[in-house]
């Protein structure tokens, strides 16, 4: 009797486990199902009111530190990370070589200056002198009128004397004393008008020089503001000798060293902006039919896991992000590929969050916008 119930005790232990087995199995495959459901539909609903994207950075004003003149570094004043204020010394050049541009530039201002006092001086004199000739031409002008009075006189009393020699009325003696008195005069009066065309001469020279050194005042006048130019250029480059920073912030890794030689427009290192950040997200073209400026956002940085950072859709790129790479995809060109876009979105924070300050650019965030 024992031997034949022992097989039967077995066979139905094995049954009952299996048994057991399937009922854990269809539970558990229930629970994944519902878990799997209701997870689903979870996301589904979520994605109704909701846009997302992980492809989304921390941005800010980052202000690149170049100098405007070539030259040698003597001093740096700054390290890495180093608070700094707008106008905070940061690298000072060697400005010798300014210096003496700037004393050369002002040795040229003094002359072209005291050219100007001459010219003026000059032109002083050319006014003078055509005022003295020009009243010598008055003189001669009167001294003609004199002598044409007495030419004509003499001319008459000739006439009159040769109508009277014919009746020998006088004596020869006084005919020709009439004749050498109307002679004379003529010959005055010709002297006098020559001398007037020479008085005219030099008045026409001394006008045209009167000119001449005019003009000069004008040269000299532009030759000032040329030398004042120059002068404001070479104080303006010894000013670039004091590289000063340009905004309020954090300094980057420094990358100068005294000594070193630097050029114009050499970047030495950035200055982040402690002005509000931003966040670039990269939506994809898809997500974007709901989407509208002021909507609300809800930000998640991987920095801060546990808080969550208020914020709202500011504005949209005006081109997909390809379109500003260094080369851009050309369609019409070998074989055409569809692929999803990605438009950058700037989003603003909004609020007074003090976790804001903290973070820095280049953090990676999960954007979420609330588009209903």
């Amino acid at each position: 009797m024992y031997q034949q119930t022992q097989p039967n005790t077995a066979h139905q232990g094995h049954a009952e486990a299996l048994k057991k087995k399937s009922k854990g199995f269809a539970v558990a495959l229930i629970v994944l199902l519902l878990g799997g459901t209701a997870f689903g539909l979870t996301k589904y609903l979520h994605s109704l009111h909701h846009e997302e994207t992980e492809d989304a950075q921390i941005e800010s004003a980052i202000s690149p530190v170049i100098p405007r003149i070539s030259g040698y570094v003597m001093e740096v004043r700054v390290k890495d990370n180093q608070k700094v204020k707008k106008g905070d010394t940061l690298v000072i050049l060697d400005n010798r070589t300014e210096l003496i541009q700037v004393a050369q530039a002002q040795a040229a201002l003094t002359v072209a200056q005291n050219n100007l006092s001459v010219a003026e001086a000059t032109t002083r004199v050319s006014k003078a002198n055509v005022t003295t000739v020009q009243s010598n031409v008055a003189a001669a002008d009167a001294q003609i009128e004199a002598a044409k009075i007495a030419q004509n006189r003499a001319t008459q009393d000739y006439n009159r004397y040769l109508n009277l020699i014919k009746d020998h009325s006088i004596t020869q003696q006084q005919f020709e004393q009439a004749e050498a008195a109307k002679l004379s005069a003529d010959k005055q009066l010709e002297v006098l008008i020559r001398q007037k065309n020479s008085v005219v001469n030099q008045t026409n020279a001394a006008t045209t020089q009167s000119a001449a050194t005019g003009q000069q005042v004008g040269v000299a006048n532009a030759t000032i503001q040329q030398r004042k130019a120059d002068l404001e250029n070479t104080l303006l480059n010894l000013s670039y000798t004091v590289i000063t920073a340009p905004d309020d912030g954090l300094v980057s890794k420094v990358n100068v060293q005294p000594g070193q030689l630097l050029q114009t427009g050499q970047s030495l290192f950035s200055i982040v902006s402690d002005e509000a950040p931003w966040v670039v997200a990269n939506f994809k073209e898809t997500q974007l039919a709901k989407m509208r400026p002021g909507q609300k956002v809800t930000v998640h940085v991987d920095a801060y896991p546990d808080h969550d950072f208020e914020a709202k859709v500011a504005s949209f790129s005006p081109a997909t992000g390809a379109r500003f790479a260094l080369l851009p995809p050309d369609n019409a060109s070998g074989n055409f590929v569809k692929v999803v876009q990605r438009v950058p979105v700037k989003i603003e924070f909004t609020g007074k969050d003090q976790f804001v300050k903290e973070l820095r650019p280049g953090m990676n965030v999960v954007i979420d916008v609330h588009i209903d």
